[in-house]
């Protein structure tokens, strides 16, 4: 990797950690309840809201009380965006005529947007008309977002809180998020994404005419309409010549906004941050991939403010930022290294003027191998799953640092609100493991930490990996499972674990050469994804309400200090051997012995 490789990436950490400051101070104000200077326009529609809802938002929660309104309020959003989809070709604003939805995927794409995962079996411009892009996905791409964020600061309220029986009030906290944090940001977003190209518009499909014939193959159809077959029993094909394109529109820009910012990831067209409607310029690539850490970041600086003791933030995020960057020069490197089939074949994978070089294959020219391999990297990290390259044609080992991503728990940033309370819990067994070595009850921000909270964090860590190996085990030994394997080989499982990381740990990226969009993915990707999210979140909430009903404990000479590198790295070793310890078997079968193999054969 050159210089201006190294640039880009040190000029996207430094925007990152640089914004991490005001805007986690301005979060932590909101969720206190302090002046922001948006209450004197958004105060009053909050009131309406509340009003309208007949919620008190004077009453304190308990946690059961506090889990119960956040899964019902996720129940009825899943299922006004499967409604959406199965009756989106008799409701309005479809100017494509698009059909209804099949039942098993809009089951999945209903559960995929509700859990934060934004999985995409579909191709946003031929399957979803612009009322379902709207009303269902992009209203799920709030509301998601603003139920992780209200999670973590009901875990936030159990440390800062003392011998209290309540932790807050579902509907204030993802209230505030949406009005204050999430609709704000977007907006703004949005506008500058308009102004660099990106599409936002009710007209119909537009059809242009393209300056050079293109040639393409197609299937060769009877007078029914029907796929005929060769003498062989194949489908049967025919060239066809066009001068002629059909433009998709739609108003993707506001749902791009908050799909980047939410750590939702969700497409408005099939290709997502790869098409030049989605993401026309390198400003707007740099200002998606910003955005997809944005939140995560911040929240660790909130987390720091809400808890009284900012170092507590700081520590989190650098743990978080140390393995990100880490594994940002294992991808990129590899992927500017090269391909060495393509070597093999006479292709030119050298940096040059004209060139960016390396295993350019899936990869928009425009990008480059730099904000490729750093896209791919940001977008597993968090939860967010959104692509602006295709990460199945990845060497090995650059595909293999973005799995082990998702399948570290999406703890390193990850989802707005969930992954940093993921990570909290791991730093809940940090603290239970030192406690263990120097023989004393462990304590975390002055709370003590008892065998309740450990039983919770334990389903939290270990519920992701079964959903992953369990589901990987189920597909590989099912015939329906293997039927969508059109890669042989280690390439092949390779897609299989990849999928199933991303579904159980709410990602939505893919290894694409799986054909997912098939009764069995839905359905058992889907229960993965609902399982992943919510058997999450509701031992996160028994932590908190465990915690706040705790009196604070002193610090004492046998305190173990939450806010020095030693706990930094102590936190790091803790993600990375659960990571480590669950995963390398099957990722040895994947893509480390693809690796070998290629090594080997060229």
């Amino acid at each position: 990797m050159n210089g201006p490789g190294f640039l880009q990436i040190a000029i996207y950490l430094i925007a990152l950690i640089a914004l991490a400051k005001p805007l986690g101070s301005y979060m932590a104000r909101v969720y206190q309840d302090e002046s922001v200077g948006l209450n004197r326009w958004f105060a009053g529609v909050e009131r309406l809201c509340y009003r309208l809802s007949g919620v008190d938002p004077e009453q304190d929660m308990r946690w059961q009380q506090y889990a119960l309104a956040t899964l019902v309020f996720n129940l009825f959003g899943l299922l006004a965006v499967y409604l959406l989809q199965r009756f989106q070709d008799v409701l309005p604003l479809n100017p494509q005529a698009l059909p209804a939805v099949t039942p098993d995927s809009a089951f999945n794409t209903a559960v995929s947007f509700a859990t934060n995962t934004n999985w995409q079996g579909y191709g946003g411009e031929s399957t979803m008309s612009y009322l379902t892009q709207m009303l269902g996905l992009s209203v799920q791409n709030f509301l998601s977002a603003a139920s992780g964020m209200a999670v973590l600061v009901a875990l936030i309220r159990g440390f800062a809180r003392r011998n209290a029986q309540g932790i807050g009030n579902f509907w204030v906290d993802m209230t505030r998020s949406t009005l204050y944090i999430l609709l704000p940001l977007s907006f703004a977003l949005a506008l500058v994404l308009v102004g660099q190209g990106v599409v936002q518009s009710f007209n119909p499909y537009q059809t242009v005419n393209t300056l050079e014939t293109v040639s393409y193959s197609a299937p060769k159809l009877d007078a029914d309409g029907k796929a005929m077959v060769d003498a062989e029993g194949k489908p049967a094909t025919q060239t066809v010549q066009t001068r002629q394109q059909t433009l998709a529109l739609g108003p993707a820009a506001s749902q791009i906004a908050i799909k980047q910012l939410g750590t939702n990831g969700g497409g408005f067209f099939n290709v997502n941050s790869a098409h030049p409607f989605e993401n026309p310029t390198p400003l707007s690539n740099f200002l998606e991939m910003l955005a997809i850490l944005l939140l995560p970041a911040a929240l660790c600086y909130s987390f720091g403010v809400m808890v009284g003791d900012t170092r507590q933030g700081w520590t989190i995020l650098a743990a978080m930022t140390l393995v990100f960057g880490t594994l940002v020069f294992v991808t990129v490197p590899a992927e500017q290294h090269g391909n060495p089939a393509l070597t093999a074949l006479g292709v030119d994978q050298s940096i040059g003027a004209q060139q960016a070089g390396g295993n350019m294959e899936g990869k928009e020219a425009r990008f480059g191998i730099v904000n490729s391999g750093l896209w791919a990297v940001a977008t597993t990290a968090a939860s967010n799953g959104s692509v602006n390259s295709m990460h199945d044609s990845y060497t090995p080992l650059g595909g293999l640092a973005p799995m082990w991503l998702m399948q570290l728990g999406e703890v390193i940033f990850g989802g707005v609100g969930s992954g940093l309370y993921g990570m909290i819990v791991f730093a809940i067994v940090a603290v239970f493991i030192a406690g263990l070595m120097i023989g004393r009850t462990p304590e975390y921000l002055g709370k003590k930490i008892e065998a309740y909270e450990m039983k919770m964090a334990a389903i939290v860590i270990l519920i992701p990996p079964l959903m992953v190996l369990g589901g990987t085990a189920l597909s590989l030994m099912l015939d329906a499972g293997k039927a969508s394997i059109f890669n042989p080989g280690a390439h092949g499982f390779s897609e299989v674990l990849y999928a199933w990381s991303s579904a159980g740990n709410n990602n939505g990226s893919a290894f694409a050469g799986l054909s997912a969009n098939v009764p069995f993915y839905n359905l058992w990707l889907g229960l993965a994804m609902l399982f992943s999210r919510y058997w999450l979140m509701v031992p996160v909430l028994a932590i908190a309400g465990s915690l706040a009903a705790k009196k604070t404990v002193p610090v004492g000479p046998g305190t173990l200090p939450t806010h020095t590198p030693l706990f930094a790295v102590l936190l790091i070793v803790t993600v990375l051997m659960v990571g480590a310890l669950t995963f390398v078997p099957a990722l040895a079968l994947g893509p480390v012995v693809e690796q070998l193999q290629m090594l080997g054969h060229y």
